[in-house]
């Protein structure tokens, strides 16, 4: 059996949890509450749908979360016909290393300096403005007049957040899975996120792990390559389980969270760093507002909430910073939300992507399941 209790906050007996395994017969919605776990799919057959109609409760008993998932069960990604958004630049570190990415076109190994630079310039200022006040409008205006102002920073302190689509739906890896970098990447880095599960209207329901694979080489040369940047195969992984939202886990838990980040690398190589909620730029639920917008999600949407974390660690070569290897070990972790692991390696070589939105419909209707979704 497949263990899954190691992926799990030390709480998880006292909390309510909401999944996806593949079974033999194809995907399965799965639920722990109380230590006990349950196979809701004759119920509900996806987990946008369980979202939506907030069923979470019954459901057929398979066991406990200790005993694991049943043979021949893994997990996947938790989510599946929910868009997959996320949101960038929300952390004054990560606007900082956006901008050395742009001035450095890519190059890593023009950073160190670069970055030397720029936070003596305006790592203050940019910590100490809310975005869109009077105050980072003056900002603004006065980094326009030293040459200092970049487009990472318009939406660090600007009006309107960075909301871009991170992965198609259906696309994402859970916990376990490989995560893809693109083969032709030199410059890449992992992104410990806290992401926010919402309902067609925006109410949060619950939150899990993500890490939000980039390529600063990619993105550094042009913003307009945000795409390739962000979404490749492999590229979003998700989990281990949604926590849904209760009387001992809310937002303001969401709000201070810490998540931790653990790369070991196959050369013995160690990182270690962490991801501090309590230190973004924006709340997470105006990041929401922005999501919706204009728009709408008649299957729901998670949202990504932005990483203060961005690894300089040198690796390899003195001032080259740091950029995964085949082989990585990534570990994603926060007391309330469990463990996220995954293994690198290429998005060429990782696990083809073949159950897209018409392949799981008709897994569902062989099993009679498509009205229940």
């Amino acid at each position: 059996m497949e263990q899954i209790v190691e992926a799990l906050p030390a709480d998880y007996a006292d909390s309510t949890f909401l999944g996806r395994a593949q079974s033999p017969a194809g995907p399965v919605v799965i639920a722990i509450r109380d230590g006990e776990l349950f196979d809701l799919t004759q119920r509900v057959s996806s987990t946008s749908g369980a979202v939506a109609r907030r069923a979470f409760s019954d459901g057929e008993r398979i066991g406990t979360a200790a005993d694991g998932l049943p043979q021949g069960w893994t997990l996947l990604s938790p989510i599946d016909l929910q868009c997959i958004k996320a949101s960038g630049v929300t952390f004054a570190l990560s606007a900082i290393e956006r901008v050395i990415e742009e001035r450095a076109r890519g190059d890593a190994g023009s950073a160190a300096s670069i970055r030397a630079q720029l936070e003596e310039i305006i790592g203050s200022g940019i910590r100490s403005v809310v975005p869109g006040s009077p105050e980072a409008d003056e900002l603004k205006t006065a980094m326009i007049a030293e040459g200092m102002w970049s487009q990472y920073l318009e939406v660090a302190i600007g009006p309107d957040a960075e909301i871009f689509s991170k992965s198609p739906v259906l696309s994402s890896v859970g916990h376990g899975a490989q995560i893809g970098v693109r083969s032709d990447s030199s410059w890449n880095n992992p992104e410990p996120e806290v992401v926010l599960v919402c309902d067609s209207l925006g109410e949060v329901v619950g939150a899990c792990l993500g890490n939000d694979v980039n390529l600063r080489d990619f993105e550094g040369r042009s913003a307009l390559l945000l795409s390739k940047a962000k979404d490749n195969t492999a590229s979003c992984s998700l989990g281990p389980f949604i926590r849904l939202f209760d009387k001992k886990f809310g937002m303001d838990d969401v709000r201070s969270a810490v998540v931790e980040l653990e790369i070991e690398g196959p050369e013995g190589y160690r990182l270690k760093g962490n991801n501090r909620m309590s230190e973004i730029s924006r709340d997470p639920l105006e990041l929401v507002r922005q999501c919706l917008s204009e728009h709408h999600y008649p299957d729901g949407f998670v949202l990504f909430c932005g990483t203060l974390f961005a690894p300089t660690q040198d690796r390899d070569v003195p001032g080259a910073g740091f950029t995964h290897k085949v082989g990585d070990r990534v570990t994603i972790s926060s007391a309330q939300l469990g463990t996220l692991t995954n293994t690198v390696t290429t998005s060429c070589d990782a696990p083809a992507w073949t159950m897209g939105i018409a392949e799981f419909t008709r897994n569902l209707a062989r099993r009679g399941l498509v009205e229940k979704i």
